[in-house]
């Protein structure tokens, strides 16, 4: 099982982003399962949004939530609390509230893989991040 970040799947639909063609390349030679967070896709959806992309935007959240893109993990309130935990041990690094959410799930289902573009998730450790 892979986690995937906003970081992976903004650069997946947005074109201008500088890894899209390695985002693309990798998810077309990826067999692995996809698993992702409902603070992901809200951070996801967000970016789009923000950015311009609201239809871009409103088709993920389809293919999310009606099309299953990926698996989706809904964080409960002893993993947010975790997560708060993991916020406030580690505020000496940038990470935000929602990379400290996707630390705290990967911990708990033991997942060691990350498709990502985001050099925090190098920093949590032991954790292999894609595209290498």
């Amino acid at each position: 099982m892979i986690f995937v970040d906003t970081s992976a799947w903004f650069a997946c639909v947005a074109p201008k982003d500088p890894n899209h063609q390695k985002a693309m390349e990798w998810c077309k030679n990826n067999s692995e399962t996809l698993i992702t967070t409902d603070y992901i896709i809200d951070e996801t959806l967000s970016l789009l949004k923000a950015r311009g992309q609201i239809e871009v935007a409103i088709s993920m959240g389809e293919a999310f939530f009606k099309n299953g893109l990926s698996a989706v993990h809904f964080l409960t309130r002893d993993e947010i609390l975790i997560s708060l935990d993991i916020f406030c041990k580690y505020n000496d690094k940038e990470w935000s509230f929602t990379d400290c959410t996707s630390k705290c799930i990967m911990d708990r289902l033991s997942i060691k893989k990350a498709f990502s573009f985001d050099r925090h998730f190098i920093q949590f450790g032991s954790i292999q991040v894609f595209p290498d």
